[in-house]
This record gives C-alpha cells, sequence and structure tokens, in this order.
C-alpha cells in the first residue's frame, strides 16, 4: 500500500528535500489533510487509486467553484488544493526559515504547509489566515488530527493578522497581483515567499527580502497556483466564451503565436497585459495546426491567431472594444527590442508607494519602473 515513506523516498529521490524539512516531510502525513473525495479520486470507491493520488508528489484538488453546487457538465474551477509537495518545499527554500522565526501563512488550504511549519518552528510560532469559512473548518479538523495548534484565523489574507506581528516570514499560498502594504508593515524585516503575475503570466514566485518596511526581490520558479479570490483572473472554456455570431476584426500577423506564450516574453507581456489569459488549442487531426486564444478577464474582448505549421503570416481575429492581439504584439516587441530579457534579469520592488518592475541590470533598485 502507498504511504507518507513512499512519498518522502519519492522526493528525496528527486533532491528537492531540504535537510532541515527531512523530519517534517517524514512525520506530518498527508493523507490527514485530504478529504475522502477528491478531483479525481473517492476513497469510499478505490481506495487504492485514493491514496495512489494522495502520496504521489502532486497537487490534489479539494474544492471547485468556492464549494458552491456545480452541474456535472459547467466548468469547474480549481479554488482549493494540496500543493505539490515538491513545489511547497521549494517555496519554503525560498522563505529560508531559520528557528526562532514566527511566520504568517496567506492561504491556509488543507492545513499540510501549517503543519510542516509547526512541526519545524513549533506552533506558537505560525499563523494562518483563510478567506473561505468551510477551508479554514477542515484545516482546523486536519490539523487537530495530525496533533498540532497553529493561531488559523478567518479573513482576507492581503491583511495579515495584525494581533500576531511582527513576523520574520510571510508565505502565500494564492497567486497575487501585488504585494499589500499590510504584509511590509507587518514583516518590517523579513522575507516574503508568494506566487505573483497577472492573468497573461502568473508562473513567477516573487522573493522578497524586506528591510525597515521596503522590499526589494526577484522572481523564479514555475508555480501553478490558484488566485487570491479578491483578485481572480478570468477563466473558463472556450465554448463557453466564444459565440460564432460575434465576428471580429479580421487581419494577419507575422509574429508566430507561440513566441509570444513562452515563460519570458510572456512575464514581461503581462506586465501589461494584466487582465487577458491565453489559452493554445492545438488541432486533433495531427496537421499541427492551431488556435491561439485571447479573453478579456471581463469577457467583453476575445482575439484568435490561427497558427499553421511553416507559414509566413497568420490570420487573426480580434472582437470587442480591445484589439487584444495588438496589445500583446505590441508588448511582444517591446521585450524583443529591449533585448529580449530573461526573466530572471527582472527585480521587484516594494514600498508604501506601491510596487514596480525593473531590470535589475539597466535600472537601479528603485529606479524607473516597466508598466
Amino acid at each position: 500500500m502507498t504511504t507518507q515513506r513512499r512519498l518522502l523516498h519519492s522526493l528525496l529521490g528527486k533532491g528537492v528535500v531540504p535537510p532541515e524539512w527531512r523530519d517534517a516531510v517524514a512525520s506530518v502525513d498527508r493523507a490527514l489533510f485530504i478529504p475522502e473525495v477528491i478531483v479525481g479520486g473517492d476513497f469510499a470507491d478505490d481506495p487504492e487509486e485514493w491514496l495512489r493520488i494522495v502520496y504521489a508528489d502532486g497537487p490534489v484538488v479539494t474544492q471547485v467553484n468556492d464549494g458552491k453546487p456545480t452541474a456535472s457538465d459547467a466548468f469547474r474551477l480549481h479554488t482549493s488544493s494540496s500543493s505539490m509537495p515538491s513545489i511547497m518545499l521549494d517555496m519554503l527554500g525560498l522563505l529560508d526559515v531559520r528557528d526562532g522565526d514566527r511566520v504568517l501563512e496567506v492561504g491556509t488550504g488543507t492545513g499540510y504547509n501549517a503543519a510542516w511549519l509547526s512541526h519545524r518552528l513549533g506552533e506558537a510560532r505560525v499563523t494562518s489566515v483563510e478567506l473561505d469559512e468551510a477551508v479554514l473548518a477542515l484545516a482546523d479538523r486536519n490539523l487537530r488530527r495530525a496533533g498540532f495548534h497553529p493561531t488559523t484565523v478567518l479573513g482576507d489574507g492581503r491583511d495579515g493578522h495584525r494581533r500576531g506581528a511582527p513576523y520574520e516570514r510571510i508565505i502565500c499560498t494564492c497567486t497575487m497581483r501585488d504585494v499589500p502594504q499590510a504584509w511590509l508593515e507587518q514583516c518590517p524585516d523579513g522575507r516574503i515567499v508568494t506566487p505573483w503575475g497577472s492573468s497573461f503570466f502568473s508562473g513567477s514566485f516573487a522573493t522578497l527580502d524586506v528591510v525597515d518596511g521596503e522590499a526589494q526581490g526577484s522572481f523564479s520558479g514555475s508555480p501553478a497556483f490558484m488566485w487570491d479570490r479578491t483578485h481572480r483572473g478570468g477563466a473558463g472554456r472556450v465554448s463557453d466564451l466564444y459565440h460564432e455570431r460575434e465576428e471580429g476584426k479580421k487581419g494577419t500577423t507575422d509574429v508566430p503565436p507561440q513566441n509570444v506564450i513562452q515563460d519570458d516574453p510572456a512575464f514581461f507581456i503581462g506586465l501589461s497585459v494584466t487582465d487577458a489569459w491565453f489559452r493554445w488549442c492545438g488541432a486533433d487531426d495531427g496537421s499541427g495546426e492551431a488556435t491561439l486564444w485571447f479573453f478579456a478577464d471581463d469577457g467583453t474582448s476575445w482575439a484568435t491567431v490561427e497558427y499553421v505549421p511553416d507559414a509566413a503570416t497568420y490570420e487573426v481575429e480580434q472582437y470587442g472594444h480591445r484589439a487584444l492581439w495588438d496589445e500583446v504584439r505590441d508588448a511582444f516587441l517591446r521585450w524583443h527590442d529591449l533585448g529580449k530579457p530573461e526573466r530572471s534579469r527582472f527585480g521587484l520592488s516594494v514600498d508604501r508607494n506601491g510596487q514596480r518592475v525593473y531590470l535589475t541590470k539597466e535600472a537601479p533598485a528603485g529606479g524607473p519602473g516597466l508598466p
């Protein structure tokens, strides 16, 4: 039978377990934090499959559509989960927790990460904030069952938890569009790690060192976390968002559509095209053709670029008050003109005036920001 020991061995084999976290990973049974019914598994129907999912190094989705009743044929947005253990360890490595640190976790989820932190630091030094009352109730039950009693708070994680401040570390388990001022105030000298991005590209960890309430940081990793619910990005099925009666303005482009969705240009495009998202839909006829879709978060505009292998130009259609492809193409060309900088060359500065993204080799910390 699959066990916690097998999960530990899998993670050790991948070389992703820092020595200081090994005891926590070995001692805290992930199964205690997973409900019997999950996306893709039901313990009552198939316990072996449920155990295989739970003890694999993968995410386990525990809630869809904010827990609201969902028809079987409706779009199912993943809204709470137990994160992939190796990604959790990646984040904790970036967080660089030291013995004696007080840690604020934003997004309790199942409680599994709070349990690791409690095992390592002691539960009195761990505070976790969760927006969803039902999710928090389940996490509290899970934590008690595992023998941990950290401080858990029902509230908006953007506000932190002032009563427990100051903290030496803040770790956020949902994607943020910005770093709230409350976090800098409550962690004035320490480190913050959070998934960060825009609707267009949200696959970055922002790691920020805070000194006297001002933060400087960098981007790394390839996370795929759920959104901060108060600033959620767009999502859905193409069939639900596109209607054939909507005919857009047609044209062509010489920019291969796949070029704009590679990580480095997509990161840069997402700095200005913050409220639109894309989906690549490949043809199923073996032709290699595909359609790259763009949708505005508010659903009022869309665009398509038709990819055909070895073509010199590609058909474009744009609908709504925004010309989404034009926005994306303009940002892509600007990235190209800057010398195609890699994401690792960008920095993030946060102070009481807000946040700025800048090229670390071309602008000083706190220097001219990019939109």
